[in-house]
């Protein structure tokens, strides 16, 4: 099982086994991760599992679809790296995946 990595904006930081398959914001709210809220479920209806992925993982996670990007827009301090973590599927390619909450979700 990959594991990966919450880090809160005030640095503090997590490891959880992931099962494959699940997504990265169901990894969260099984783990008790503050920060990731998931208010719609994981049906991308909302930017409250809001996560900044680290630099080398983004090749890996992909891009946001374009729904996720129109929620995204609803987002505070949208970034570059920006992704909602109910679209992020985990792999084994995501071993070591690191993510940080933004302050706002805090």
């Amino acid at each position: 099982m990959p594991k990966i990595t919450f880090i809160d904006a005030a640095g503090a930081q997590r490891t959880v086994e992931a099962k494959n398959g699940m997504t990265v914001m169901e990894t969260a709210v099984k783990n008790n991760i503050p920060g990731i809220d998931a208010d719609c479920g994981g049906a991308c209806a909302c930017a409250t599992c809001h996560v900044y992925v680290k630099a080398e993982y983004l090749d890996r996670v992909g891009k946001p679809s374009a729904m996720e990007q129109s929620m995204l827009d609803f987002a505070e301090n949208v970034k570059e790296n920006s992704r909602l973590s109910c679209q992020i599927k985990i792999s084994d390619d995501l071993e070591g995946l690191s993510v940080t909450t933004p302050e706002s979700q805090h």
